[in-house]
């Protein structure tokens, strides 16, 4: 009872986030932001696609960056090759003579790196965005981003991202949770309290960039190190809704809690490390004050509500076994019950936790209607209902632990 009386705080401010962005959603900056019509004024843009070992997405997302409804005369593609080990190189050269496309190779440096050396190529782009080398956007993807430039605060803008073609219960379960992520960065977008600037197609404002030094390595978290450098300048993250980007997700467990363990882990040395100054600070907003401490409470949150359930687990199954001792185990196992939902334990915990359910499949119901994804979600729900709660922890606690014994992960 009393690791039950503990739960309830981490329950409790889950559920007041969840709140606060249904809320948030329903204000009038978040109302005017789903307004905006697609951009008719064209400047020019640069999208730069790092690559590492991907001869066998790289085609794939050249050929749906090259199918934009955009200017071809206003949009540069740069393809830049990190030293891949596999025929990525091949592929790529086989765009050499498109005129919107300049393929670059060089020696493994990082994502960093191949970023900035493909934002130095662009050097006539008003803006430069990025693109994974697994990820594929919509026609209208670039159209529906301009938008988010036409106030000079905003210097990054992110799209709506979610996942390409989910086939299993696992990835059908990461698209549920993506589509989340449409709905809260919409959301926290209304408030400036956006932390991360996904890798899939989020663009930012060149003369910035070049203002706040490039980017860094940032313990492989450069994309959530960028979004915190320029919060900390002063200035605006925007979210385009409709700028649908599809990309690939793992496709095991495994895969995934070692995807997962880099982010979580990248979050907690960036946010503890050289952004802690933004932590409680009231001068960066809804940022500094809700959603960074509410990260780190998230991570801890989760994997005490962990312990807490196998605690619970145990103690129930050791307390039956105390009982049925002694008879026959055919006995035991012979189902002698009915269901009657007036005799339902209802406790305030079982309660909460239902709570915090609904609003987690509303929120998925409000991000694939916000960004007009087309995508069957009742099956991933489901799953990320009552089973991605038994993962996750995993990685979270594999995060603290590499984060306080100093331990670095590959990359893949």
């Amino acid at each position: 009872m009393t690791l039950e009386i503990l739960a309830y705080p981490f329950l409790f401010l889950g559920l007041y986030f969840q709140v606060f962005m249904l809320l948030t959603f329903l204000s009038g900056p978040a109302k005017d932001r789903r307004l905006r019509l697609p951009g008719l004024n064209t400047p020019k843009v640069a999208i730069i696609v790092p690559c590492w070992n991907e001869e066998s997405t790289i085609d794939g997302t050249v050929q749906s960056l090259l199918a934009l409804d955009y200017p071809k005369d206003k949009l540069q593609i740069v393809l830049v090759n990190d030293g891949s080990t596999d025929n990525t190189k091949e592929v790529m050269d086989s765009y050499i003579g498109n005129p919107q496309i300049t393929v670059i190779h060089k020696e493994n440096g990082g994502k960093h790196t191949a970023i900035n050396l493909g934002i130095e190529i662009a050097s006539d782009a008003e803006f430069v965005g990025c693109l994974d080398a697994d990820s594929f956007v919509a026609p209208d993807a670039m159209r529906e981003m301009i938008p988010c430039f036409e106030d000079p605060k905003v210097a990054a803008a992110t799209p709506a991202m979610s996942v390409f073609q989910p086939k299993n219960l696992l990835e059908k379960m990461q698209n549920a949770e993506y589509i989340i992520g449409i709905a809260a960065r919409h959301a926290l977008s209304a408030v400036n309290g956006i932390y991360v600037t996904p890798g899939p197609f989020s663009f930012y404002r060149r003369s910035v960039i070049e203002e706040l030094g490039g980017f860094r390595h940032a313990h492989q978290a450069e994309d959530m190190e960028m979004a915190l450098r320029i919060q900390r300048a002063g200035y605006e993250i925007d979210n385009a809704p409709r700028s649908r980007v599809y990309t690939k997700v793992p496709r095991s467990v495994p895969k995934l809690i070692k995807q997962r363990t880099r982010w979580t882990s990248g979050f907690l040395r960036n946010v503890m490390t050289d952004y802690r100054d933004l932590v409680g600070n009231p001068k960066y907003g809804t940022l500094g004050l809700l959603v960074l401490p509410l990260g780190f409470v998230a991570i801890v949150g989760g994997t005490f509500l962990f312990l807490v359930a196998l605690a619970s687990l145990i103690h129930g199954l050791v307390r039956t076994y105390s009982i049925t001792a002694g008879i026959p185990l055919s006995y035991t196992l012979l189902p002698r019950f009915s269901i009657e939902w007036f005799y339902m334990p209802m406790t305030f915990l079982l309660l909460m936790s239902f709570v915090v359910i609904t609003l987690s499949v509303s929120l998925v119901l409000i991000g694939r209607h916000v960004s007009n994804t087309p995508a069957k979600v009742i099956l991933g729900i489901i799953g990320y209902t009552f089973i991605y709660a038994f993962i996750a922890p995993f990685w979270l606690m594999r995060s603290m632990y590499d984060v306080f014994t100093g331990k670095r992960r590959a990359w893949r």
